[in-house]
């Protein structure tokens, strides 16, 4: 059967443009679907824009496998595109001495997970590198880093049409029906509504990825999980940045802690929290900088009174609730849901960004090999 385009991806975040990226190297004609009018409007514009090593997710596990992988990856096209990023390091720190046997538990798993670039270091050792520091202990992890998500975005979005791609802004993604033969017949929303067919599909949505499973004639309700909204804020500090590198503490449930980060421009950021919403509520409330203070405090003991202002919020397309163990990335092909030549990816939220490129990679490789 002759289609009229071979794979279409929905969602213009990150995630997807990679996977469009990867469909449109191998020489497929890649069409992406974005419901806003520009790409990377979504969680991919609201992040911490953060590199990430690899360090905590369990052996073997799509996290750690896609995250270390995909961090050599996205170092690489940063550094051929020219685009801005620096390998600046990060600091997991222990505040308390019983907290020192959870620090090496984390080099354990960092190893397992081949990280590479990892030192423990003693407290003295952390001071030495930022002086402001307070730790007991810590962990370097030089592999970390930060980048500009955007730039990035724009970037892939060049590769996608400089191989032929192409993305339709301002089309919402309004449902597919499997073909006979194979493929989809894609229905689109927005002013210039249509229909499309197409070999292969592709739901990268982040926060909108269980709606537009649903809207898949016959895909098993019983297999789209929940989404659960985890909301994070940020606050950004009035001030000098005090560290050069990340600060992170130890990880808590279901996320990875309040951490510090300069960005780019020199800027200090405090972020994300964490607390389950019923939807995308992206206020900040200056409340929550008292919240925040004293978690900086366990390692920043030299923040000034009143030096944090309120600065944005983000929602993270999670598939637990409070209290829940911390899941796996799903990429879920047909031996989930039973229709060959889709994917659907849920949960993609940290450390989506860095592992985007091989995310991106393997949905390609596992839809057309």
């Amino acid at each position: 059967m002759a289609f009229e385009t071979d794979a279409i991806i929905v969602g213009g975040g990150a995630v997807g443009l990679a996977t469009a990226r990867a469909f449109a190297r191998r020489g497929h004609e890649t069409v992406v679907l974005e419901a806003q009018k520009a790409i990377g409007q979504g969680i991919s514009s609201r992040n911490s824009e953060v590199i990430h090593g690899g360090l905590y997710y369990p052996t073997g596990s799509l996290k750690a496998r896609l995250c270390v992988a995909g961090r050599l990856m996205l170092y690489a096209f940063l550094e051929h595109h020219h685009l801005p990023h620096e390998k600046c390091g990060k600091l997991v720190v222990a505040t308390q001495p019983h907290e020192i046997e959870r620090l090496d538990a984390i080099l354990d798993q960092a190893n397992i997970n081949q990280v590479g670039g990892m030192r423990r270091l003693s407290g003295a050792e952390a001071r030495a590198l930022e002086p402001e520091l307070h730790a007991e202990a810590a962990l370097l992890s030089e592999e970390s880093g930060v980048m500009d998500a955007h730039a990035y975005m724009d970037a892939l979005a060049g590769e996608i049409a400089g191989h032929g791609g192409a993305i339709a802004l301002n089309t919402p993604f309004a449902g597919a029906e499997a073909l006979p033969g194979g493929g989809f017949r894609v229905r689109t929303g927005g002013e210039h509504a249509t229909e499309v067919t197409t070999r292969y599909l592709v739901i990268a949505a982040g926060l909108g990825a269980q709606a537009a499973a649903s809207g898949i004639a016959g895909y098993p309700a019983d297999q789209i999980p929940a989404l659960h909204y985890g909301k994070g804020v940020y606050f950004t500090l009035s001030g000098k940045a005090p560290f050069s590198r990340l600060v992170y503490p130890l990880p808590i449930p279901g996320a990875l802690g309040t951490h510090y980060r300069r960005d780019l421009g020199g800027q200090a950021r405090f972020g994300p929290d964490l607390s389950f919403v019923d939807g995308e509520d992206y206020t900040v409330d200056p409340s929550r900088a008292a919240a925040f203070e004293a978690t900086a405090r366990r390692f920043w003991p030299g923040l000034p009174d009143g030096a944090l202002m309120p600065d944005y919020a983000g929602i993270r397309p999670k598939l637990h609730g409070p209290g829940q163990p911390q899941p796996d990335f799903r990429l879920d092909g047909p031996d989930i849901h039973g229709q060959a030549g889709l994917v659907a990816l849920f949960g993609i939220e940290s450390p989506g960004l860095t592992a985007s490129l091989a995310i991106g990679e393997t949905v390609a490789e596992r839809l057309t090999a």
